[in-house]
């Protein structure tokens, strides 16, 4: 009797995609559902994530012009420059981290472990800059006043 491999998945690894569940909808119609596809949550939470960071990303290239923009007279022009530099490094490594986790394979199990580390370290990384966030925006990035 021969055994069949499974995916993360749950499908079989006959390459056979037809394993379809009905689901029954509000009502006398029905859907098709397909078992879920880890590799493309992965990817598609990976590219939110992304997204997600890229919008932060702007976001604290504007707060560090308008703090370059008050100059050093500010008070706490050396903290905030700090602080948004830090999350500016956190978040392109937070980047990095993502292109590798979406470019490997999830149903490789060999992969497991590597990938389940990278996941945590980038957890930590977004933890890490949402503290630094509260705390730039508790020290109050404002832009200068142009006085005409």
């Amino acid at each position: 009797m021969a055994t069949e491999s499974l995916e993360m998945n749950g499908g079989a690894m006959n390459g056979d995609r037809n394993d379809e569940v009905e689901v029954p909808l509000r009502g006398s119609s029905r859907r098709l559902q397909r078992p879920l596809n880890m590799n493309h949550y992965a990817n598609k939470k990976s590219a939110a994530e992304s997204m997600l960071d890229v919008a932060l990303l702007m976001a604290n290239a504007s707060q560090l012009k308008a703090v370059l923009e008050q100059g050093p007279s500010f008070t706490f022009y050396v903290p905030l420059i700090t602080l948004i530099s830090v999350s500016l490094i956190l978040q392109v490594l937070v980047g990095i981290l993502l292109i590798f986790i979406v470019k490997w394979n999830l149903n490789d199990e060999s992969m497991h472990y590597r990938l389940n580390i990278l996941e945590n370290v980038s957890t930590a990384c977004v933890f890490i800059i949402v503290v630094i966030n509260v705390f730039i925006t508790a020290f109050g990035v404002q832009s200068p006043n142009v006085n005409s």
